[in-house]
């Protein structure tokens, strides 16, 4: 909305007096001087006001029709068949399967059931649909006990103990499938447990996190001291600035998602998919103020797993340790985590596999495009492997 509301005041600036201080902007500039040459000005001025209030006006009623949209989500988890603490095991299997077990690990930031979003969208329904066992660890939102973990509780404690348990459900090891940070930790625990492990894919999982813009990687870093008070006082990072930090990757999403959302039917089915999308990014988990200390800190501001100074419980987290049959799936449209963050994970695994579709991050497991660019070859190649 600030963008908006300073387009008049950046009339005046179009003026040959005025400096341009982006150099890359410049060309457009002079084609902007160029096509209002000999226009009235005050016409100009009311011209983008018009053109503001229309895009704020658009903007105001896909936030409101989204607010107002009585969709909700339509598919039930199964009943858990394992839990420590506010974590769960949720088994997808189907009776009679008799297909590779799958456990998938989700980020700690935002809820598991993005790959369970709906009906129409569920990648752990749709693998059991072919004859595969997927379990999915849901982590749960922080209780008195999580309050206190650092990544070596979630690692080698709570992920460890979720991998033995679905091998002694399962009769047999699980291949860990991991998507954003879920990806980052279950490498942690390919090096810490491979022989717990079949097999590990990583969805989009972070790893060198000053490979594509250092400058970026450390601004995000230099929010620590800013939130140190919060998780010093709440003992978590609250899930409000977990999403200020999303919303500094890309300022203006938000404008054109919910402008384009108030031009679709609210009846239609895309309209469905868009709000079911968006509950899940708004039912973001706080986390735990080690763990954000852990990845501000030491991965966003020091890089330690590129830099091989990450240690989980003691051991040092060296991905060229790993020599498991690994498949990482690279969005090359990923704007969370960069595709040079995730290439460095794989590379640095002997013999990994890769895939890169052109897809974004979440886009690769709920856009219409995800079941033949991702989910298809996914189980192609579990199969091949397991």
């Amino acid at each position: 909305m600030a963008v908006l509301l300073n387009s008049q005041a950046g009339l005046p600036l179009l003026n040959g007096s005025s400096p341009i201080w982006r150099k890359e902007l410049e060309p457009r500039c002079r084609q902007l001087r160029a096509d209002l040459a000999g226009a009235d000005p005050e016409a100009v001025k009311a011209a983008v006001e018009r053109e503001t209030r229309r895009r704020l006006d658009t903007l105001l009623t896909g936030l409101e029709r989204y607010r107002r949209n009585p969709y909700q989500r339509d598919v039930t988890d199964p009943p858990p068949v394992w839990t420590e603490g506010n974590s769960r095991l949720l088994d997808y299997s189907l009776p009679g399967a008799r297909g590779p077990v799958l456990l998938f690990v989700p980020s700690l930031v935002n809820r598991g059931y993005v790959l369970d979003l709906s009906a129409r969208k569920s990648l752990v329904r749709w693998l059991a649909a072919q004859d595969f066992r997927p379990l999915l660890l849901d982590w749960g939102t922080l209780g008195a006990v999580e309050r206190g973990f650092d990544l070596t509780d979630y690692v080698a404690g709570r992920l460890a103990r979720a991998v033995d348990a679905t091998r002694d459900l399962m009769g047999q090891a699980p291949a860990l499938v991991g998507y954003c940070m879920g990806g980052t930790l279950a490498a942690a625990a390919a090096v810490l447990r491979p022989e717990a492990i079949s097999s590990l894919v990583l969805l989009a999982a972070p790893w060198d996190f000053h490979a594509d813009d250092p400058a970026a990687a450390l601004r995000t870093a230099a929010v620590l001291p800013l939130v140190e008070p919060a998780l010093t006082w709440l003992g978590e990072l609250p899930v409000d600035m977990i999403q200020f930090l999303f919303a500094g990757l890309d300022p203006l999403l938000a404008l054109r998602k919910f402008s384009r959302y108030a031009t679709l039917d609210p009846e239609s089915q895309e309209a469905q998919d868009f709000v079911a999308l968006e509950d899940w990014l708004n039912d973001g988990v706080p986390l735990a103020a080690a763990v954000a200390r852990e990845c501000l800190g030491g991965w966003y501001g020091r890089n330690d797993p590129a830099e091989g100074t990450w240690r989980v419980g003691g051991q040092a987290v060296d991905a060229r340790a790993i020599r498991l049959p690994t498949l990482a799936i690279i969005p090359a449209r990923d704007r969370i985590v960069p595709p040079g963050a995730a290439r460095a994970l794989i590379d640095a695994i002997p013999g990994g596999d890769r895939l890169e579709p052109r897809l974004g991050h979440i886009g690769m497991v709920v856009s219409a495009g995800a079941p033949d660019q991702v989910w298809a070859p996914l189980a192609d190649w579990l199969r091949a492997r397991l």
